[in-house]
């Protein structure tokens, strides 16, 4: 593993960190052997080493309390899945384990806490079941409180004979939880009342429907809450909605993909800079490139700007730094995280030259490092 050298420097004038802790989901099939800590440098985009915890499995999602004190983490390792509880601290990038549960599915994919530290909800990709595990407040796990699993299919006989869900999110106003369904080529709406029994019911829309064969992914909501965005995973597409208390309703949908291109794709994360005004996709196999658009401030619709390469293979998942300044890619099949540096004026990216090893990252979360 690379270890690149740590600087200082003073206090951001604009109200952010100094520096910010970069912790790494990886697969343990290969060099890995769990989480990874990076102190994150926002001044100059570089990158050194902290901390790891190993024997962890497949830790291929996490998720960050918002006290920054726990972290969670989903165990993709087949047909019994768990979730697992670490204690957190960011100073020195520590993480030591507290417990784990089951995930209720087989090979869960993404995890999300509500605001209040009260539930987790977890994406079981391939049984299809969204999983709801309650926290304690020593910030272990509870078994499984709810399990919602859907029925159905569509036309990609290899891919779709089943559901599978894929992204568990709340809204911005976490009246909502949202999931999609690869397998049925949805995207679910549940409402979610954490002072009942049952926290998630399904809304009064409880669904929309892409074309048949996208495969539904991972969705983003815009800065001002009004749009959301879904990337599709098969037909890396990304469908742009008007958003309001639960209900979707689209208005555009664009390619991920150059107009000339014929190949494998598999569209993968999707997220929006912290100023609002550039999305970004990624998208995977025989592409490898992160996508950039410009979003009209007024409709939420989208412009293409670039295709720019991961110089890396198969980028699972990257990250934009707090300031806006950087973006970083998990390059899952290179065993890479290569950062970008974000011009802020037109939303592009170009390479910075910092580059660190590690076997098979696919997950990356930053928090305040203090």
């Amino acid at each position: 593993m690379l270890v690149l050298p740590a600087i200082t420097f003073a206090q951001h004038k604009k109200g952010f960190a100094s520096s910010y802790d970069l912790v790494v989901g990886t697969y343990t099939t290969g060099s890995s052997k769990g989480i990874y800590v990076y102190r994150f440098y926002p001044e100059s985009g570089r990158l050194a080493f902290l901390n790891e915890i190993d024997d962890v499995a497949n830790p291929s999602y996490l998720c960050i309390a918002p006290d920054k004190k726990f972290v969670y983490a989903v165990n993709e390792t087949g047909k019994n899945g768990e979730v697992s509880a670490f204690s957190f601290e960011p100073k020195q990038g520590k993480l030591v384990f507290i417990n784990k549960q089951s995930s209720g599915g087989a090979d869960p994919c993404y995890i999300a806490i509500d605001k209040d530290k009260k539930n987790l909800f977890v994406a079981n990709y391939s049984s299809g079941s969204l999983a709801v595990l309650p926290l304690n407040a020593d910030g272990s796990v509870a078994a499984v409180s709810q399990l919602i699993k859907d029925e159905g299919h569509s036309i990609d006989t290899a891919r779709q004979n089943s559901p599978h869900v894929h992204i568990s999110m709340l809204s911005p106003d976490e009246k909502y939880l949202l999931y999609t369904d690869l397998g049925t080529d949805k995207l679910n709406i549940e409402r979610y009342r954490p002072s009942e029994a049952q926290v998630l019911s399904p809304a009064n829309i409880p669904s929309v429907n892409v074309n048949p064969g996208e495969g539904p992914r991972h969705i983003v909501f815009s800065n001002n809450k009004k749009h959301a965005y879904l990337l599709t995973e098969m037909g890396s597409n990304i469908h742009v909605y008007d958003y309001s208390s639960g209900k979707l309703t689209e208005k555009q949908t664009i390619s991920i993909l150059k107009k000339d291109f014929v190949g494998k794709t598999a569209g993968a994360a999707i997220k929006i800079s912290p100023d609002g005004r550039f999305l970004y996709a990624s998208n995977r196999l025989e592409t490898n490139q992160i996508i950039v658009y410009a979003i009209d401030q007024d409709n939420g619709q989208l412009t293409l700007l670039q295709h720019a390469s991961t110089y890396g293979k198969n980028p699972r998942d990257f990250i934009i730094d707090p300031t806006g300044k950087f973006l970083l890619v998990a390059n899952q099949s290179s065993n890479n995280i290569v950062v970008f540096r974000i011009n802020k004026d037109n939303g592009m990216i170009d390479l910075t030259g910092t580059t660190i090893a590690i076997g098979n990252p696919v997950c990356l979360k930053f928090t305040d490092a203090e």
